[in-house]
């Protein structure tokens, strides 16, 4: 057998493989003579059937698959033993008119497309400047969110006489198509001129307004139309009142606090304000932390700059994927999945020059905090405490395995971004609320 690789490029390459007949011949007779032992061929009784004639029924497809095996065990060995990393799978080179004569040839050769990266260098140091968000929540988002709060938990009533920030549920008409749809309104999401439309309604109540005088987001968040119908809007429309929903807010009382945190978790409105504000900065900090570790990644794939084998990825991708993706498909999708390939390439590097793996305890530490979070608000922290290992069990053992699969690579990106937030230089910067929905928007 002779194997040659052929860099053609600084990240693709070619490999041949030559073999002859010593390679793979003994084996095929082998098998010959065992499935001679067992076949059970009509007119011989079984095993007794001549070695020509199993020779002529099954020696191909035998030297199809051994052959096969041969060269999948040979590649794979020889790609273990070099230097590069290859990405992928290889991919067979097409001949085009060339085909094999199974029956007659002695000699073969194959060919095989490969993508690698040679070395990948990470440079981690001061002079790489990384920055750690931090979002600090202030009284007014607390007063915010306690006002939503009662908002949600309110109680519902039906007046008679529609009145600002009331729920108008009725037809909606179009005058100059046929469109009709029965939906409701929240007027809160109307701009204050058109919301004064809906103020002393009452029902059987006909409201008349154009078009023109409701934006796109207002036609989707207040009439609870869909993107195609509000971009269809035009003329007049008219608005049945069939029903006025009110809610109003719900007091500041140990059933609302129970209602919120969990039976006597808190008992006053000043505990209560507290308990709101340490579950939003506990939300806010996991926040933070994810979007500085992405923005992190950014950076080191940015001063790494991987040379990857763009055009045989996107190869790959289309026939890994079996024409379940087409071409465009994998055009639009390739600069996410770039990245995402050359981090996983950098984190397994740091990894691996730093000794860095994630323990069976870290992934068990990993799964239970996830599912704390997951029962934060429900009350039932008690509970599931004691019930927490049947629940870590029941979900690494999902999906096959692979939940567990998920969170070893969790675990280890986490140390390798920590190790990196060491060596480069970070600085600290705090935002506001405001500031960090910007960032996201950006």
């Amino acid at each position: 057998m002779e194997i040659t690789v052929d860099k053609h490029t600084a990240n693709q390459a070619s490999i041949k493989i030559k073999l002859i007949e010593a390679d793979y011949q003994p084996k095929v007779d082998a098998k010959l003579k065992d499935y001679a032992k067992k076949a059970v061929i009509r007119g011989f009784r079984p095993g007794k059937a001549p070695i020509t004639m199993v020779k002529s029924m099954y020696g191909v497809s035998l030297l199809v698959e051994e052959i096969n095996t041969l060269l999948g065990e040979s590649l794979n060995n020889h790609l273990k033993e070099q230097t590069f990393k290859v990405l992928g799978e290889p991919l067979p080179v097409e001949k085009g008119e060339e085909s094999i004569d199974w029956k007659n040839q002695k000699d073969f050769e194959f060919e095989y497309k490969i993508g690698f990266v040679e070395t990948i260098e990470v440079k981690l140091d001061q002079t790489i400047k990384g920055v750690k968000y931090s979002i600090k929540v202030d009284q007014k988002l607390i007063d915010e969110t306690v006002d939503n709060l009662t908002s949600q938990y309110g109680e519902s009533t039906n007046p008679e006489v529609s009145e600002a920030t009331d729920f108008i549920y009725g037809d909606l008409k179009s005058t100059a198509t046929v469109f009709s749809k029965t939906t409701s309104v929240d007027t809160t999401k109307l701009s204050k001129k058109l919301a004064g439309k809906f103020i002393g309604l009452s029902k059987e109540a006909i409201v008349e307004f154009d078009a023109k005088e409701v934006k796109k987001d207002e036609w989707t968040a207040g009439f609870g139309l869909s993107d195609e119908e509000a971009d269809a809007a035009k003329g007049g429309y008219t608005l049945a009142v069939k029903n006025i929903n009110r809610k109003s807010k719900a007091e500041l009382n140990q059933e609302f606090f129970d209602k919120i945190f969990g039976p006597d978790q808190v008992k006053s409105k000043k505990e209560f304000e507290e308990k709101v504000k340490e579950t939003l900065q506990g939300s806010y900090d996991r926040e933070s932390k994810v979007y500085t570790e992405e923005e992190l990644k950014k950076l080191i794939v940015e001063k790494t700059n991987l040379s990857l084998p763009d055009a045989f990825l996107k190869e790959w991708l289309i026939k890994a994927n079996e024409g379940k993706v087409t071409e465009t498909e994998v055009e639009a999708e390739y600069p996410l999945y770039a990245k995402q390939l050359s981090w996983s390439l950098i984190s397994n590097q740091v990894a691996k020059e730093h000794a860095i793996q994630a323990e069976h305890a870290d992934v068990i530490e990993k799964t239970k905090e996830m599912i704390r979070e997951q029962f934060a608000s429900s009350g039932l922290g008690a509970q599931m405490e004691s019930s927490m290992d049947l629940f870590v069990d029941n979900y690494l053992k999902g999906n096959e395995g692979q939940n567990y699969m998920n969170l070893m690579t969790s675990v280890q990106n986490e140390k390798v971004l920590a190790l990196i937030q060491e060596k480069i230089k970070m600085t600290d910067k705090n935002l506001s609320i405001d500031e960090f929905k910007e960032l996201l928007d950006k």
